[in-house]
């Protein structure tokens, strides 16, 4: 979905501390978190996962440095694979990694999609916490779902600003495919059902990683998007429409815990609640820019976000 970064090194470890055991290794150190935050530090050493794209990376750290101006140590556990994560936190290998509530519930319960957030939150918290002894804390605004991008010079041209406006004009738009986005249920056939037939001008296959080139060089209008890429922040030159009969599932962003986590440390809940409380889908939009168009580290990009919000 998003370019891969190479993960730095992890954290060094102090006095002892187990990296072997779950959440609870235990044990005194001297590390007070790389933002000097608090001075007194916790015995927990938190082991933070993310998945191996650029958003989830970010809003990890972001989640980590919280956690370490909190007195904990975190050990880093970054770049895992998207379709082993789940595996890596219900192995005790990860206590903690930012998840997306669409994913819980499509992927790995296997549940049809819905579209109202909160259905979504209170579904796969209810049954993470029953199969997997695993918590969901508080979701944020920020949702990285599907969606169809459009030039900002056709958008302005046409008056094309929702998905129902692109339906109905869909003869003068061309249509810059992914392929596979043309047969998923929830891609061109599920649209379909809701809005009605796409009759594009014309529909071309492009690799992913060149829908915003083609579309920017006026090789095609159109092409389909997750809603938090970064290249959506140049709103001078692409349109986000509006989903505005709501068909696709909603993608918010939640830290998903390990149940021990929370028993032996329930401050963790606060602290990583109130940074959700700030990530919203165009603050997250922003983060990913500055990694994946302006060329910035993720890791600094995180460092200046949370010393915006702390």
């Amino acid at each position: 979905m998003k370019k891969n970064k190479i993960i730095p090194a992890l954290l060094a470890m102090t006095l002892g501390v187990s990296l072997l055991t779950g959440c609870g290794a235990s044990g005194n150190t001297e590390n007070t978190g790389s933002t000097g935050g608090q001075s007194d530090t916790k015995a927990t050493v938190i082991r933070m996962g993310s998945k191996d794209f650029t958003e989830n990376e970010v809003v990890a750290e972001i989640y980590a440095l919280a956690l370490e101006d909190a007195g904990y140590t975190v050990e880093r556990k970054f770049d895992i694979s998207s379709s082993v994560i789940h595996q890596s936190i219900t192995s005790d290998e990860i206590d903690i990694y930012p998840e997306y509530t669409g994913t819980g519930l499509i992927s790995i319960l296997g549940e049809a999609p819905l579209t109202d957030a909160d259905e979504v939150y209170e579904t796969v918290k209810s049954a993470y916490a029953e199969q997997f002894e695993l918590t969901w804390l508080d979701y944020a605004a920020a949702n990285d779902g599907q969606g169809i991008f459009i030039s900002r010079k056709l958008s302005d041209e046409l008056g094309i600003t929702t998905l129902s406006d692109l339906q109905a004009n869909a003869s003068q738009v061309r249509f810059a495919s992914q392929g596979e986005f043309d047969e998923r249920e929830d891609g061109i056939p599920g649209l379909e059902k809701v809005y009605g037939p796409f009759d594009w001008a014309s529909s071309k296959v492009y690799d992913n990683g060149l829908k915003y080139s083609v579309v920017e060089n006026d090789e095609a209008d159109a092409a389909p998007a997750y809603t938090t890429e970064g290249q959506l922040s140049q709103t001078d030159k692409f349109v986000l429409l509006e989903d505005d009969k709501h068909v696709w599932p909603p993608y918010n962003l939640a830290p998903v815990v390990q149940n021990e986590v929370l028993e032996a440390e329930p401050e963790i809940a606060d602290i990583l609640n109130s940074v959700s409380a700030t990530l919203d889908t165009a603050v997250v939009t922003q983060l990913n820019a500055r990694v994946d168009v302006e060329k910035e580290e993720y890791e600094d990009v995180a460092a200046d976000y949370y010393e915006s919000i702390r």
